[in-house]
């Protein structure tokens, strides 16, 4: 399963990684327990995410920026407005960080 890490940088994963750091300090887990923790977060938010979340976002605006690597879509954008069904909001700049969130052939 390929799994992306930028959740990490989240205030959910910040605080995760936080506590983390602090019961290694504590000596309450080892390191390699915290890497296994986050690695765990990492696939549970991917696949939370992918199975719970339906809404439809739309956004249109300024592409000042982009680029593709390793299977990673990177905008930055000016001016964007953001609508779902319900509602909208602008703001002035923005990065979009994208990446294929499907399966690889053959994989579970």
């Amino acid at each position: 399963m390929t799994v992306w890490q930028f959740y990490r940088n989240t205030t959910l994963g910040q605080c995760l990684e936080d506590s983390l750091d602090e019961m290694i300090q504590n000596q309450q887990i080892t390191p390699t327990a915290k890497q296994q923790v986050l690695l765990q977060f990492d696939k549970a938010i991917s696949t939370t995410l992918s199975q719970r979340v339906k809404n439809k976002v739309t956004f249109k605006g300024c592409i000042k920026m982009y680029r593709y690597c390793d299977n990673v879509w990177t905008f930055l954008m000016t001016n964007t407005e953001f609508r779902d069904a319900n509602d909208g909001f602008r703001a002035d700049s923005v990065k979009i960080v994208a990446c294929d969130g499907t399966k690889p052939p053959g994989e579970k």
